[in-house]
């Protein structure tokens, strides 16, 4: 969601790690705590890429490997690979107006699970397991070292299969299937960017487009209506010391839900870009290609 684009033959590839934890969540709109949960938390460890087919269209991938874990109560922690992630980044539209820079974005995504875990133990399955495939617009406007970066995405998601043959949501369902409905997402980056440092803030929503409340004392289900507005920062940094490697680091919060955690979220990642035309690497072609 950055409008950031690698360089021609340049592959940026590395490690992430994130760490998230909550105690309150919504119940529909009420918020409460459960003491058959405690904290729930979660860890993601993933491996992340983006090559540069041209300086305008690059594909990008992730892989994460989920695991989390309640501090109360009987329910078990669930662990395994999740879902890989696919992408392709085209900017069609890079152009100066004003005193600035303005660049247009298109992007197409699908993730779907990459092996068969649970998604019916909620809320500590490591996914949903529906194949979705992604749509997203997204607009920059660079002035100086200081940009804004708008975004607006259609989630299409598939139904999914469950391991029983009945489910209740605000009705009774005398089937394994389970309709998933698409979801909304739109993202807001603030910040300050230059060739050796990006620094930005984040307001991002996520809207189930469709679903139901968990009712009341219940589990979630993974058809629930789930909101989620979250504000954060993110840095990265090139280092001088190591051509073409980077550190990034950043967290968020929810500020406001509908039948999900009040989250926070800590990330840290480590990158390095390997530059297959067998000339000089450089970490910053340009103040928005990197």
């Amino acid at each position: 969601m950055d409008a950031i684009m690698m360089s021609k033959n340049n592959f940026c590839v590395g490690p992430m790690y994130a760490y998230s934890s909550w105690k309150d969540y919504w119940e529909g709109t009420n918020k409460r705590d459960n003491a058959n949960l405690g904290t729930v938390s979660s860890q993601m460890f993933s491996v992340m890429g983006n090559y540069g087919i041209t300086d305008k269209l690059n594909v990008l991938f992730g892989l994460p490997y989920v695991q989390t874990k309640a501090s109360q109560g009987t329910l078990h922690g669930q662990k395994g690979i999740q879902d890989l992630n696919l992408w392709v980044k085209w900017m069609p539209i890079e152009k100066t107006v004003g005193k600035g820079l303005l660049s247009v974005y298109g992007l197409g995504g699908v993730s779907f699970p990459a092996t068969n875990y649970v998604a019916d133990m909620l809320p500590l399955s490591i996914g949903m397991r529906s194949t979705n495939v992604t749509l997203r617009g997204m607009v920059d406007y660079q002035l100086g070292d200081f940009f804004a970066t708008g975004s607006a995405s259609y989630v299409l998601r598939s139904n999914i299969k469950i391991d029983r043959t009945s489910y209740y949501t605000d009705e009774l369902i005398l089937s394994d299937e389970v309709d998933m409905p698409d979801a909304a997402q739109f993202n807001l980056r603030l910040g300050y960017r230059t060739n050796r440092m990006i620094a930005e803030a984040i307001v991002n929503n996520w809207t189930t487009l469709g679903g139901f409340d968990i009712t009341k004392n219940n589990m979630p289900f993974p058809s629930n209506k789930m909101n989620a507005t979250t504000v954060g920062a993110n840095i990265k940094y090139n280092l001088k010391a190591v051509d073409g490697l980077s550190l990034i680091g950043g967290g968020n919060y929810v500020v406001a839900g509908r039948n999900v955690g009040q989250a926070t979220t800590l990330n840290v990642g480590v990158f390095y870009i390997l530059n297959f035309t067998h000339k000089k690497t450089t970490t910053s072609p340009s103040p928005k290609t990197n």
